[in-house]
């Protein structure tokens, strides 16, 4: 695993982007600076065990470079299922195809996986019975997501699940400044340095916004779904689960 330096070494600000120099690093940046992402990423696979149904599809909407969509494959146990991993970052989507072909030699899984780089505002979901957006939709616009939460709905099959990871801000300004302040102690015990933090955080501004867990919930009941929960919430990151 190639260890993150991006922010030791890069000196002007510029905004953050999924291109081959952080798709060189993801899998350290995301362990660094997530709190409670490889639990994430191991629920997924338990759920897609429990939720997935034969002859379905399965959706990975911002795939990166694919973590979520092989612990669904490793989960999945009916056939007939296919996943499609979508992402809007070449650098992405070439090495994830890279990661999924070496899955393919080593363990030959029955459930097919197919790699598309495309705006996942544009994809057509349907015969879906699970939709994983692991860290995504706070990279789309805040007009934007209303419409996506709807398609996926419509798009699933009835019991389907989706599961939806967010970095999110409290609706207490106090409570917010804590979440922030153990995050970023968080980081540093993971050896990011103060500078390190700040240029990151300067980076993201205005690329990744964030939504507090009400209006998560809000928009996720206002586009179907009967059953919404959070499972997960570790300092200013959660995972809900919404079932159709």
């Amino acid at each position: 695993m190639t260890t993150d330096k991006i922010y030791q070494q890069q000196s002007e600000e510029k905004p953050f982007r999924f291109n081959e120099e952080v798709a060189g690093v993801f899998p350290d940046m995301l362990r660094r600076s997530i709190p409670g992402y490889a639990a994430t990423i191991e629920a997924i696979g338990s759920l897609a065990a429990r939720y997935v149904r034969r002859d379905t599809n399965c959706y990975d909407l911002g795939c990166s470079l694919g973590a979520a969509t092989i612990a669904m494959r490793q989960g999945i146990r009916v056939p007939g299922c296919r996943i499609v991993a979508v992402d809007t970052a070449p650098a992405m989507t070439i090495r994830c195809e890279e990661i999924i072909a070496e899955d393919d030699r080593r363990f030959s899984p029955p459930t097919s996986v197919d790699v598309v780089e495309a705006d996942i505002r544009n994809i057509d979901i349907a015969n879906a019975s699970m939709v994983v957006l692991n860290y995504t939709l706070q990279f789309l616009a805040l007009e934007d997501r209303d419409a996506l939460m709807r398609t996926i709905h419509h798009g699933l099959n009835d019991g389907g699940l989706m599961v939806l990871s967010e970095k999110v801000i409290d609706e207490n300004a106090e409570m917010e400044q804590l979440l922030v302040d153990l995050h970023h102690e968080h980081k540093q015990r993971n050896d990011y340095s103060a500078l390190e933090i700040s240029r990151k955080r300067a980076a993201l501004e205005n690329v990744l916004v964030p939504e507090t867990v009400g209006a998560h919930r809000d928009r996720l009941m206002s586009a179907g779904f009967r059953h919404v929960a959070v499972w997960l919430r570790y300092f200013n990151f959660v995972s809900i689960i919404a079932i159709k």
